[in-house]
């Protein structure tokens, strides 16, 4: 089963790094400040890591899948089965603010679909030339937008 990795780009290093950040700003001062409780200086800690920790598992973590009749794309605990008897087009992406995402760069592949309940899925496969070819020969019945590789 060929396994696709996600692609990263400065984009989503920027946005991370301002995450970081402003989560910076917001412990920092909390943690200095006597006269918040002993026990929110470290409820509020654990809970900031745990948030961020999952937001890492899920963007560390993301890779596509091609299995014998589906694509599977995983991210953390996001699980997405895709048949390929279902997908319908295959298209560049236009934005990666609004809709179903599994990706972490901001130039990939939105794939629509019959099953999804938003009816498309967004990735960012970082062998997207090969991803494609694989994705082509497993949907030859799929509408590829002209502009892709």
């Amino acid at each position: 089963m060929p396994v696709y990795r996600s692609k990263f780009d400065r984009f989503i290093v920027l946005i991370a790094v301002v995450t970081l950040s402003n989560l910076a700003v917001f412990l920092v001062p909390l943690l200095l400040d006597r006269d918040i409780p002993a026990d929110a200086k470290v409820v509020l800690p654990v809970m900031c890591a745990l948030v961020l920790g999952f937001f890492l598992w899920t963007a560390l973590t993301v890779k596509y899948v091609f299995g014998p009749d589906h694509l599977m794309i995983r991210g953390g605990p996001f699980r997405s089965r895709i048949p390929y008897d279902e997908i319908t087009k295959v298209a560049p992406l236009d934005n990666i603010f609004v809709g179903y995402r599994l990706l972490t760069a901001k130039d990939g592949i939105e794939i629509f679909y019959r099953s999804g309940l938003l009816g498309s899925v967004k990735i960012s496969p970082r062998e997207a030339e090969r991803f494609l070819a694989e994705l082509r020969r497993r949907c030859p019945r799929a509408r590829f937008d002209p502009s892709l590789p």
